[in-house]
């Protein structure tokens, strides 16, 4: 028998009944029932109940005994009795009679409980994290990760991908973010940097003939944390190909992207068709250019029915350049008490307020004369859409302010009786909350018409310039989606944002800068880059958003040095400073590079959403905390003496 197990403490069932079996593992949980001890063995495959009564051999040394002892036993294979058996495991029908018990390793105290996953600070979980991983949650994530990434694997070479690993010491290279930099001890004074991805390397690769590149790359950025994003390292999917349209690239990468998802979303819904929106479309209509596509509200600029209107806060603002008036339609929230919530929020996120409108039928609506001549008008078609003429007068007026009204005008309209319908909701529908009473009645109805409101609904309003209000409005849309439970929870939700204006202008300074990616091609290539505006250049790139997640970020690459170098100054940077930072790649394209494009989608996102976790730092197995430690090994250390000489370094001390 081997050393330490026969089998796995997920391998037994009623077939092994009788068999001597040995198992090692950790101890899950210790039940003493009255002079008869039950452990729940745990190993990485499951879990299998253990037992020694005062018969047993070892029942004393097995009464010492503790949460996560590791430890080895052989026993006897028995039938649980049919009222005891476990079926959510496969080992339930089955428990070992313990014959022979070795403790292989014996536990402190523990710092936290493995059995039950009862909550403890992070603090705790990162610095005892080999403990944290034992708990069911994380060690399925992590083991759900490693499949991902093996799936991964196997997709991208069934189509025809070599997966090719690029230097982890490099030089530094400007991308965005802040380089982690390594200093070299033969090059006193210089410093590589970690690799804030393979970007450089992978466009040589294609230069050197290679048609299809991909790797799980690490890359290394010094960022702030948020609970999607890890502050010092992360993992991605990195493709490259040559001689590929966007298109191209779109069509490689979504049937990877939605296999993954459809493999391991537990049976989650998973968009088969993927719209391609501008970044401008994304910006109106979402408030960010990662949106939810799971939540169906689409925000749509109002301002014409505020201009000159008695709102006189709209209207002033309306008479400066460059502002606008965007509506939040919030179908089902037309309540005072929700609406002033979200003006609440609004005011929490710093605004002054969040102007609101909601509809509601009028409280002394009465079925009339006036009201019995529209629904005959239209007798017929009502009928059939609603079955009208099946409800008694005295049912249509306890029904009238349910949402029988809103199906009723809504079938005036099917019906092609548009005048009728506007009739009615004149008579039996008003508009309530502050704006409604400044605009007046007619503005109030354009705004309802245009956003497709009724009965129950409600809108809110934001204005200025786009870029000082667009982030609230975003995170306003999500929240009014989640409240109003308007948002799918349960399905992915695909979308590319596409067309990205290259450049970006500093309000302050002025000055003109990559908004984006640095490496990409402009649309229209060097004739765009002479346009009188930088801000108006698009660029060929492109992410990939699900449920309000950045997940895949690409480009059609800038392959010509003159379109590059062009492309560079117009952001500030003469010819020399890219031949300093960039020379490498330049120098490359001078030997008839190849048209080329790829993408890079975040493994760790991937997973956390598969997952369905809320903190990225749940799919990683050994994360950094929020301010950049390594909790566990104690990162980052001061240096000792010795490596600072030999490196030509000295710590100079911070002033407070």
């Amino acid at each position: 028998m081997h050393a330490y197990r026969s089998h796995t403490c997920a391998g037994l069932n009623a077939s092994n009944v009788g068999e001597t079996v040995r198992l090692s593992g950790w101890v899950h949980r210790v039940r003493d029932h009255g002079g008869v001890l039950f452990i729940d063995l745990r190993d990485h495959y499951g879990i299998t109940q253990v037992l020694a009564d005062g018969d047993s051999p070892v029942f004393a040394e097995l009464e010492k005994v503790r949460s996560e002892w590791c430890i080895r036993i052989d026993g006897t294979v028995k039938a649980r009795d049919p009222e005891l058996v476990n079926k959510n495991i496969p080992t339930g029908e089955i428990e070992i009679y313990i014959r022979d018990l070795e403790i292989l390793g014996a536990s402190e105290e523990l710092p936290l409980q493995v059995f039950g996953e009862p909550d403890f600070p992070e603090e705790t979980r990162l610095k005892y994290r080999f403990l944290d991983l034992r708990r069911e949650t994380l060690h399925n994530n992590i083991i759900l990760r490693s499949n991902v990434v093996k799936s991964i694997r196997n997709r991208m070479g069934d189509q025809g991908f070599n997966e090719f690993q690029t230097p982890i010491i490099t030089a530094s290279s400007p991308e965005g973010a802040r380089d982690f930099l390594v200093p070299s001890r033969l090059h006193p004074g210089k410093f590589y940097a970690l690799p804030q991805a393979p970007q450089q390397f992978k466009q040589m690769i294609m230069v050197a003939g290679f048609d299809k590149y991909f790797q799980i790359a690490p890359c290394f950025r010094d960022e702030d944390p948020r609970a999607d994003r890890s502050p010092t390292d992360f993992y991605q999917l990195d493709l490259e190909m040559s001689f590929v349209s966007q298109q191209d690239v779109f069509d490689t990468i979504e049937p990877v992207v939605k296999g993954i998802f459809e493999e391991f979303g537990k049976g989650r819904p998973v968009s088969q068709d993927w719209p391609q929106i501008s970044y401008k479309d994304a910006a109106l209509w979402y408030g960010t250019d990662k949106p939810d596509l799971r939540n169906p509200i689409k925000m749509q600029v109002v301002s014409e029915h505020f201009a000159g209107s008695g709102f006189k806060i709209f209207a002033s603002l309306l008479e400066n350049e460059g502002t606008e008036i965007r509506a939040i339609p919030a179908p089902k929230g037309g309540s005072r008490k929700f609406c002033d919530r979200m003006n609440k929020f609004a005011q929490q996120e710093g605004l002054p307020g969040m102007g609101y409108i909601f509809w509601r039928a009028k409280p002394d609506v009465k079925v009339d004369d006036s009201f019995m001549s529209l629904i005959a008008d239209v007798h017929d078609t009502v009928a059939k859409k609603l079955g009208v003429s099946a409800v008694k007068e005295g049912q249509m007026v306890s029904a009238i302010n349910t949402p029988f009204l809103s199906h009723l005008i809504g079938a005036l309209v099917g019906a092609g009786a548009e005048d009728k319908a506007v009739e009615l909701r004149a008579q039996y529908l008003e508009a309530a909350g502050p704006l409604a009473k400044n605009i007046g009645p007619e503005r109030t109805e354009a705004i309802r018409q245009q956003l497709n409101l009724g009965v129950g609904d409600a809108a809110f309003f934001l204005g200025g310039k786009p870029a000082a209000f667009e982030g609230v409005a975003g995170r306003a849309r999500t929240v009014i989606g989640e409240e109003l439970e308007l948002t799918n929870k349960d399905s992915f939700e695909f979308a590319w944002i596409v067309d990205f204006p290259m450049y970006e202008r500093d309000e302050e300074t002025g000055k003109v800068d990559f908004s984006h990616n640095p490496f990409s091609m402009p649309q229209g290539g060097m004739d765009a880059l002479g346009a009188d505006d930088p801000e108006s250049i698009l660029g060929y790139q492109y992410d990939l958003a699900c449920n309000g997640y950045e997940l895949i970020s690409g480009a059609i690459r800038n392959h010509k040095p003159e379109i590059m170098y062009k492309a560079f100054e117009l952001a500030g940077y003469p010819k020399e400073e890219v031949e300093k930072r960039f020379g490498g790649m330049v120098n490359a394209f001078t030997y008839g590079a190849p048209p080329h494009g790829g993408c890079a989608a975040g493994i760790d996102r991937i997973v956390m959403l598969l997952a369905d976790e809320a903190n990225i730092r749940q799919v990683i197995m050994f994360p950094m905390n929020q301010r950049a430690e390594d909790l566990m090994l104690g990162g980052p250390s001061e240096p000792t003496n010795e490596q600072l000489r030999e490196l030509g370094l000295r710590v100079i001390p911070q002033e407070d």
